[in-house]
């Protein structure tokens, strides 16, 4: 390891939560690999999904969408997240869905088609109750109209219709159905105005492997992508997933303390008998939440230790107590149960932290190396 802390990502992994999450939905899916792939790389992901039965690519950027593109990715790729003046053309030219919200973006590629004489292909997003992107009330059939109108001109084609959910984490809400209901009636009002998508969209991670009046043609996969079970499962779950990354580093530094000796700023933790402290090189910057300080724990000379002090920047300090540690010394910070070793998973730090494993897995910084293995073995 030349760096010093390196998140190995498990590409047999991704794989087999697709395998997983498809023996349940029995749809298609697509594979988000936004944000680089949740922090586990988005190139490497996406040929991992896709070899395992997925069919379709989500990102939210022009930019995330071409790195796809000029990797030699090809698979059919929606990205949905623009500014109205974003580059539409060259989505177009390279093939990828344009996921749209407003009419003032759907003018934009028309425009855009009109300048190329290249069709487009675009995928409608009703609003059903999240209050972010999409078209609500009066707003939709505006948008529709607008969309077959395009349409019929032969300049834009309606691919699909799709929306996103509240809270399909909390099995059983009722803002669930009245999002059900919400998104028939903005598929009703679609197909009204003579729009025949294709694909029809809704389901999220956890709505995929819970509700399945939300699937439909396609279920969009992120979390559950990664083996994180999005009902908050510690390990694999009801669903069989598989953690996709472990973080891991070296110890860098070992003393032995007195009682009374205050630990990083503040100080904020003092001992509070002879212990033995343990330096590892990841802080904040590389991803470890300071909130979780005092709190959270890694996985060190066979067995869990506490974090304690303030998460810095750059470093933390362990409590190892009378374990003989020595510098050099491995740590797992978080990952997947192996053999006889029980690290702290993922969903562990997110509760630690007061935040969620997408949160975590995302901030893993660029200092951090990524390596990644298929069938155990790294791949370039």
């Amino acid at each position: 390891m030349s760096a010093l802390a390196e998140a190995l990502v498990d590409l047999d992994a991704v794989a087999s939560n697709v395998r997983a999450i498809t023996s349940v939905t029995g749809t298609s899916l697509m594979a988000v690999v936004k944000a680089d792939g949740f922090g586990h790389g988005a190139v490497r992901v996406a040929r991992a999904a896709l070899r395992a039965g997925a069919t379709w690519l989500g990102v939210t950027s022009v930019t995330e969408a071409l790195a796809l593109r000029d990797a030699g990715v090809t698979a059919p790729t929606m990205s949905w997240l623009h500014g109205p003046n974003d580059d539409f053309g060259i989505l177009i030219k390279s093939g990828v869905d344009i996921g749209v919200s407003t009419t003032t973006h759907l003018h934009a590629v028309a425009d855009a088609v009109h300048l190329l004489g290249v069709p487009a292909m675009v995928q409608l997003k009703a609003d059903t109750g999240l209050s972010r992107n999409g078209a609500a009330g009066d707003d939709w059939p505006e948008l529709v109209a607008w969309a077959r109108k395009y349409e019929r001109e032969g300049g834009i084609r309606v691919r699909g219709v799709w929306s996103h959910l509240v809270d399909a984490d909390l099995p059983g809400a009722p803002e669930l159905s009245r999002q059900v209901a919400t998104f028939e009636e903005a598929l009703r009002i679609a197909r009204s105005a003579g729009l025949d998508p294709d694909l029809v969209h809704l389901a999220n991670s956890a709505a995929a492997l819970s509700a399945p009046r939300t699937r439909f043609d396609l279920c969009r996969i992120g979390i559950a992508l990664y083996g994180v079970d999005p009902f908050g499962a510690t390990g694999p779950g009801e669903f069989g997933l598989h953690a996709a990354m472990t973080l891991r580093t070296n110890v860098i530094n070992v003393k032995r303390v007195p009682a009374g000796t205050g630990v990083s700023y503040g100080p904020e933790h003092v001992t509070g008998a002879p212990t033995t402290l343990a330096l590892l090189p990841l802080g904040y910057a590389d991803g470890l939440p300071r909130a979780a300080g005092g709190r959270a724990e890694v996985w060190l000379g066979g067995r869990r230790c506490p974090i304690v002090g303030r998460i810095a920047m750059d470093q933390c300090v362990v409590d190892v107590g009378d374990l003989p540690v020595a510098i050099g010394d491995p740590v797992v910070v978080f990952g997947p149960a192996e053999g006889d070793q029980s690290p702290p998973t993922v969903v562990e730090w997110a509760r630690w932290a007061g935040t969620n494993p997408h949160e975590i897995l995302t901030g893993i910084g660029a200092r951090v190396a990524r390596d990644h293995l298929h069938g155990r073995a790294r791949t370039s």
